[in-house]
């Protein structure tokens, strides 16, 4: 097989198993193709050419990889672009939640409890402590 064949074959997906590439469909008719796609190479026709013949006969959607022009080039920039800005959002989202908080916010003495309550807490685990004592 020659390299130009090989190179055809190998950007198409098959038209008669669904899924396939060409290059690996069994089916009677992907045979047929493949060996037109060697003759059309051995006649002197570059893979591109052939690419192109293979599809103006099945159509587009047999192409393996999108082109790099026109609304195919969507396909290969809005995937990564997608997951770059999710990343992004995702980051964002991450730190907004994480509650950073200035130190000028914490008490001295580490707690963000005030006075009052500290007072009331210390109450209430007496309380708790005499109450277990009992016991």
């Amino acid at each position: 097989m020659t390299e130009e064949a090989r190179r055809a074959i190998g950007k198409l997906r098959s038209p008669y198993c669904p899924g396939l590439m060409l290059e690996v469909c069994p089916s009677e008719p992907a045979v047929i193709l493949r060996d037109s796609i060697r003759q059309m190479a051995l006649d002197g026709h570059e893979s591109d050419e052939i690419v192109e013949w293979m599809l103006a006969n099945h159509g587009e959607e047999w192409r393996a990889l999108p082109r790099w022009a026109g609304w195919g080039m969507w396909a290969w920039i809005l995937p990564p672009a997608v997951l770059i800005i999710g990343a992004g959002v995702l980051i964002g989202v991450l730190r907004s939640l994480r509650g950073r908080r200035d130190p000028d916010e914490v008490d001295d003495d580490g707690t963000d409890v005030s006075d009052d309550e500290n007072e009331r807490l210390t109450a209430a685990l007496a309380a708790w402590d005499a109450e277990e004592r009992e016991r």
